[in-house]
């Protein structure tokens, strides 16, 4: 089981980007049942909110709802992953709050891998980063 953060569900849906074409394979491969991943509720939320900045509520509802099926079960974060993405975040200078809860959530679950197109990730110990590029998605789906 892998986790995908924010970026791959952004890359997967948006405009030209180096990381666009391996984040669609990947959620392709999530779509075929070539590989199991989930997100986080946070995530697909914050998905939404970046979504609607650039296209219509609609479309970003639209999108959000489909993401929500497609990697359900969502992750919950509990109170422990809370203050495990507190010492995360205390720990990791280049990590955001939310993303060290969302490190904390990937290592309490026992994840695979996070993937993602932040490389502040890979400072967490315990972690296994994937970059989501041609390579980093090729090895997720080779495994």
């Amino acid at each position: 089981m892998i986790i995908l953060d924010t970026s791959v569900l952004v890359y997967a849906k948006g405009a030209g980007h180096r990381f666009r074409d391996p984040c669609r394979a990947l959620i392709g491969a999530v779509t075929d049942g070539r590989i199991e991943a989930t997100t986080t509720v946070e995530v697909v939320q914050e998905f939404v909110q970046v979504r609607a900045r650039r296209r219509s509520r609609s479309d970003a509802v639209a999108l959000g709802r489909a993401y929500a099926e497609l990697l359900a079960p969502l992750l919950t974060p509990t109170g422990a992953d809370l203050l495990g993405g507190l010492a995360i975040f205390q720990a990791a200078q280049r990590l955001g709050a939310f993303d060290a809860v969302l490190a904390s959530v990937a290592i309490g679950s026992g994840a695979d891998a996070l993937v993602s197109t932040d490389a502040a990730f890979v400072e967490i110990p315990g972690l296994r980063h994937v970059v989501p590029d041609e390579l980093g998605v090729a090895r997720l789906l080779d495994a």
